[in-house]
């Protein structure tokens, strides 16, 4: 069932380990037990802990990726307790479709869908979009509950 009640960032940062800003999602817009769909507009911000001489490239939307992928545990599991560290484990077929996110001027669009998995490890699609236009997209694997490792 897809549940299209929005979450804010309050929200994110309390069920997720990135804290400050590091928290990159602003929103998660919908999600259901397969997928989850989040926006952010921190990509703008002079001060994002991610740009590197002035710039945020593209593959830092890996990153934001990473966090849908948190949260999407996080809703998953259901639960209040503080948030469990998991660990992106690779990512493969990464396809950067553009040099630079903090160029783009709508809000980031970040989704991913499970793809197979367990209660260690999941397999994710995921992609980054600016409106209709796709700025990366690729497959990650995320250890769950990485201390009990």
């Amino acid at each position: 069932m897809l549940n299209t009640v929005a979450l804010d960032h309050g929200w994110i940062a309390a069920h997720i380990p990135h804290q400050g800003s590091m928290c990159l999602l602003d929103r998660v817009v919908e999600w259901d037990g397969q997928r989850i769909v989040c926006e952010a507009v921190n990509h703008h911000d002079p001060a994002n802990p991610l740009r590197d001489a002035g710039r945020l490239g593209a593959a830092n939307g890996v990153e934001y990726a990473a966090q849908a992928m948190a949260v999407h545990g996080a809703l998953l599991a259901q639960s209040d307790a503080a948030p469990t560290q998991g660990y992106l484990t690779s990512v493969r077929g990464l396809s950067l479709h553009t040099d630079r996110l903090d160029g783009q001027s709508g809000p980031l669009r970040v989704t991913a869908e499970r793809q197979s998995g367990d209660a260690r490890l999941i397999l994710y699609q995921f992609s980054v979009h600016c409106g209709e236009r796709c700025l990366l997209e690729g497959r990650a694997s995320v250890v769950l509950d990485a201390q009990s490792l």
